[in-house]
């Protein structure tokens, strides 16, 4: 942006998910500074972005991701935690699947003493998002937002995914057209952010059309080191690009740079549990207990299928396209589970392969993030934690027996060579058997918040107001996953987008409450 000098009026720290759209609409002012840096690359054209980024079919884990470990279980070994480095973030190189949590995710937030975030008042940001290409006529959908939706015909759908639809309705599952109507449940086509392969991502619906304007800057290659501050108040941002430390100023600051980085930044800045930062070594600017800790996700654990016809389950078909979301037997939370079809194992050195995952998606059990080091270069430490709480436990333990009735049901039976996974050979399991697995083998859905969650004064473990204001000091804004108070029904990528929307829009019409 030629002509812009410091301070900025606003530096936002992550372009993902949310940073892009808060980004965007930040800049619809164009009396406002706005300053977007991302850790990892930028591709301003679209015509030059790598087909990693571009390709919807596959999730890109390699050259485009922060390469993170986490340990899922007590009694697992160490395994990657994918999470996308570029502009776009996560929305860059994720499965683009599009669905949003349940009403009653949004008004347990509210309950918890965070009204702004009820679902009567979010569902305006999640029309305002989303370009509906089936249901944008529906009084809860949009048809003219930045995000493209669309559902796959059942003539586009691989043979798999036929045979997994035709088996839910054989075991008695309602259709359902539109995973995303507030009161639907039941199987069909996954609502996803993509045309073809073409992955729609928050860089290309949001930052695309927003780069024309000569009041925003992005800068991308410039990892964050921490914010500084001074006099209570957060006054810049210590900023790395090719090996050179800078400090960049500004008058509002806003963190989203994710579940997972923006508590080790926050804690790398002096801002954390006290006993965390002074085992670093860091000086402690104010004691925030809440910083890291309440670590959100959705355990899963597959069923996985050799093909009889190893076409049926080739690595260059659409990985999901379907989805079933229904409510564990008992339970008080509707469409708590998830079963999935995987077109492809990805995660198996045989060819050939394909998986039902079993998605537990309202859960009990709590991680956390810590820092590894005070270098700004370490890779936190991610502990999911997950099953060690039994209701979490019992509900995935339903899950995965619903996801075996699904490979011994035609159609989908009929595609079936042998299991993989469980071992047949093991005989018949029963449910502490497969408890145990669950509570050794259940890996991340990589949908991780809650790392620097919202709430009201007299929560003790909030990090931020309801407006993402960080209550430990001034100028200082958290805007993504990790202020959700528990993650939502459904996979976090709408959800994060719909926060950019909502934090975007008050600092653009709210501005004086953020102290602009």
């Amino acid at each position: 942006m030629s002509g812009t000098r410091e301070p900025y009026d606003i530096v936002i720290v992550g372009a993902g998910s949310a940073g892009s759209v808060i980004a965007a609409r930040a800049s619809e002012d164009p009396n406002r500074s706005v300053l977007l840096i991302e850790a990892g690359p930028d591709y301003p054209l679209l015509a030059r972005t790598p087909d990693d980024l571009v390709n919807a079919h596959h999730n890109s884990t390699e050259d485009h991701d922060w390469h993170f470990a986490y340990q899922p279980t007590a009694r697992a070994r160490a395994g990657p935690f994918p999470r996308g480095r570029v502009t776009g973030g996560s929305s860059a190189v994720n499965t683009t699947i599009a669905l949003r949590g349940v009403p009653e995710d949004y008004d347990g937030w509210a309950a918890e003493g965070n009204a702004e975030w009820a679902w009567e008042r979010v569902l305006p940001a999640f029309r305002r998002l989303e370009r509906d290409l089936e249901f944008g006529d529906a009084p809860y959908h949009g048809d003219a937002g930045p995000i493209t939706i669309r559902r796959y015909p059942w003539e586009e759908l691989t043979i798999s995914h036929q045979a997994f639809l035709e088996a839910a309705r054989a075991l008695g599952y309602p259709d359902c057209a539109d995973a995303n109507d507030p009161d639907g449940w039941g199987a069909g086509p996954h609502p996803m952010n993509k045309l073809g392969r073409t992955r729609i991502s928050t860089a290309v619906g949001y930052l695309a059309p927003a780069r024309i304007r000569p009041n925003l800057e992005i800068r991308g290659d410039t990892h964050t080191r921490r914010f500084i501050v001074e006099g209570g108040r957060v006054r810049a941002v210590e900023v790395e690009t090719a090996g050179a430390v800078r400090r960049v100023e500004g008058r509002l600051f806003v963190c989203s740079a994710g579940a997972i980085q923006t508590p080790a930044i926050l804690m790398r800045s002096g801002l954390g549990p006290r006993a965390e930062l002074e085992r670093h070594g860091i000086e402690v600017v104010r004691d925030v207990p809440g910083v890291g800790a309440n670590l959100c996700d959705h355990p899963a654990i597959s069923v996985v299928c050799a093909a009889k016809d190893a076409a049926i389950a080739d690595a260059g078909l659409p990985l999901i396209q379907t989805i079933l979301r229904y409510t564990a037997p008992g339970s008080e939370h509707r469409n708590d589970l998830q079963v999935e079809l995987l077109s492809w194992s990805a995660r198996r050195s045989d060819s050939g392969t394909f998986a039902i995952a079993a998605v537990l998606e309202q859960s009990y059990g709590r991680g956390f993030v810590r820092l590894a080091s005070a270098d700004p270069h370490a890779q936190p430490s991610i502990e999911q934690h997950f099953c060690e709480d039994d209701r979490d436990t019992r509900r995935l333990v339903a899950c995965f027996k619903d996801a075996l009735a699904f490979a011994h049901t035609r159609p989908l039976s009929d595609l079936v060579e042998r299991f993989v996974f469980p071992d047949p050979d093991r005989g018949a399991l029963g449910d502490d058997d497969i408890a145990r697995l669950c509570r050794r083998l259940a890996g991340s859905g990589y949908h991780p918040c809650g790392t620097a969650k919202m709430g009201p004064t007299g929560d003790a473990s909030a990090v931020v107001d309801q407006g993402g204001r960080v209550r430990a000091v001034e100028g200082l804004v958290v805007a993504d996953a990790s202020i959700m108070p528990s993650v939502p029904r459904a996979n976090t990528n709408l959800t994060s987008i719909m926060i950019g929307e909502m934090v975007g829009e008050w600092v653009r019409t709210r501005s004086a409450t953020y102290g602009l």
